[in-house]
């Protein structure tokens, strides 16, 4: 019963987040979602947050498991391109978007809260590089835009347009510049092309 209880306010925590945003989602709404006594968002989690982040965390470990099968298909930058166009779009459509958008949002205001977020990207970083470098590792293009320093860039990226989007009801603005990623893949192809390594 205790591990149902807290499943259930970890599936609570989220969707009222969905729908209520960061403020309007306090123990006494989660707990009314979930159908539970609001004393025991603090008996299993200590308070909001920490529960916030574990509803955070569970959604983040079924788009990572997801996410890495996706982006293990790729082969060329334009498949790559391809992917993270659908793994946005998924995240959209899920309400990820609104729950990474409220999150951070939240911790500007919350050093604390900041850390946990800051570390639970850590992970998606390590996983943009390793693509990156499966995919260009040892070209030209690598060499132009290391995995590492691009794997920082596209997390900025997806977090200003999770913020964007959240703000902002045209979501064109974020498909253009999806597209035009879409129509560059091609013809950086030949930066791809990986080196002949030099015999010593």
């Amino acid at each position: 019963m205790t591990q149902e209880t807290r499943d259930r306010l970890i599936e609570a925590a989220e969707q009222t987040l969905r729908a209520e945003g960061y403020a309007g989602t306090s123990a006494r709404t989660i707990a009314k979602a979930a159908g539970v006594n609001s004393a025991l968002v603090f008996y299993h989690f200590g308070g909001v947050d920490p529960l916030l982040l574990a509803a955070f965390d569970r959604a983040a470990d079924t788009r990572m498991t997801a996410y890495r099968a996706r982006a293990g298909e790729a082969r060329t930058l334009e498949e790559l391109v391809e992917a993270a166009t659908e793994i946005y779009r998924a995240d959209l459509a899920g309400g990820h978007i609104t729950v990474v958008a409220e999150m951070v949002g939240a911790s500007i205001a919350k050093p604390e809260l900041r850390a946990e977020i800051v570390k639970r990207t850590d992970p998606w970083i390590d996983l943009i590089e390793e693509t990156l470098e499966r995919v260009i590792g040892g070209s030209p293009l690598a060499k132009l835009l290391p995995p590492r320093e691009l794997a920082y860039a596209a997390i900025t990226f997806y977090l200003g347009a999770n913020l964007f989007t959240h703000l902002d009801a045209d979501r064109g603005r974020t498909e253009a510049m999806f597209d035009l990623a879409g129509r560059l893949a091609p013809r950086a192809k030949l930066l791809t092309v990986r080196l002949p390594r030099r015999r010593t």
